[in-house]
């Protein structure tokens, strides 16, 4: 494991969100169009990152507390050589943990090439014109339950958002595991 934090080479607060379609746990493909004119919390994560795990409540929460926004997780880490990312695994982790977000397979690693995303968990905040508005971390608590922190960041941002205002959330990077690249 090597600790690494998000990457601000590849996407800018307003660039547009590069689209994807890419399987999902729950047996269907999703693409990133079919959530236009709604908010959207595009997470790369993974079912076994010490950083990730201790959020996973947390991003339920979200899912549940703002239903109009969709929380969407992205699996980009190299199955082959790390098989508790496997599609089969992810599934299990979304039943095991009762996912109420969107879970999705990023085998060619492309879409996370496409973000510029560099660990787990790597948040970005989308408006409803899925221009990118916040890309940094959910709080102060790395590797640590949401509740542990003093900051939240993430939801500051996606309340700003849904109140129709301006981001102005300091975009601190996300820290946690590398993407597992091919």
């Amino acid at each position: 494991m090597t600790l690494t934090y998000s990457s601000y080479r590849k996407l800018g607060r307003g660039d547009s969100a590069p689209e994807f379609d890419l399987p999902g746990t729950d047996g269907r493909s999703h693409s990133l169009s079919e959530f236009r004119g709604k908010p959207v919390l595009i997470i790369f994560m993974c079912n076994h990152c010490p950083y990730v795990v201790p959020k996973l409540a947390y991003f339920i929460e979200l899912q549940n507390k703002y239903p109009e926004l969709q929380v969407i997780g992205i699996n980009s880490n190299d199955s082959d050589n790390y098989r508790e990312d496997s599609f089969e695994k992810m599934k299990e982790y979304s039943e095991k943990y009762s996912f109420n977000f969107i879970y999705l397979f990023d085998e060619s690693q492309e879409t996370a090439k496409a973000y510029g995303a560099e660990c787990t968990p790597d948040p970005f905040l989308f408006d409803a014109g899925l221009k990118l508005v916040y890309h940094g971390r959910f709080d102060d608590a790395h590797g640590k339950k949401h509740e542990e922190g003093k900051t939240s960041e993430m939801e500051d941002a996606v309340r700003q958002l849904l109140e129709g205002k301006e981001v102005t959330v300091q975009a601190l990077p996300s820290c946690g595991c590398n993407i597992k690249w091919k």
